[in-house]
């Protein structure tokens, strides 16, 4: 016989009003989230990397054009956020990206 998982009762308050819920599976297993750094450019969608105009080391201004990536039939001009150095730059062409994947970061001049 199984023994069954404890609920977990969590208060919230709305509008001066408190009351008392239970926290689904689904939310308890969300990822974590953590504050972006402002030189981290991220795929916001999976596709594919088209050309890539930078390398590491080089210096770059914000608003310069880092690569192109495909995504949804669409090519996306990435650009770079802040002026800074390219401290990683974690894609190749042709490469196939997932969502959420660190292509370049910046470090802030």
């Amino acid at each position: 016989m199984e023994k069954k998982q404890q609920e977990e009762w969590v208060d919230f308050v709305v509008t001066a009003r408190k009351y008392k819920t239970l926290l689904t599976t689904k939310y308890k297993n969300r990822p974590i989230w953590h504050k972006p750094s402002a030189g981290d450019v991220i795929s916001h969608l999976p596709g594919t990397i088209i050309k890539i105009m930078v390398e590491k080391g080089q210096e770059v201004e914000a608003g310069q054009l880092l690569l192109i990536h495909e995504a949804m039939k669409m090519q996306n001009r990435v650009v770079a956020p802040i002026a800074g150095v390219v401290a990683e730059l974690d894609v190749k062409e042709g490469e196939a990206i997932a969502k959420n994947h660190l292509m370049v970061k910046i470090e802030p001049k």
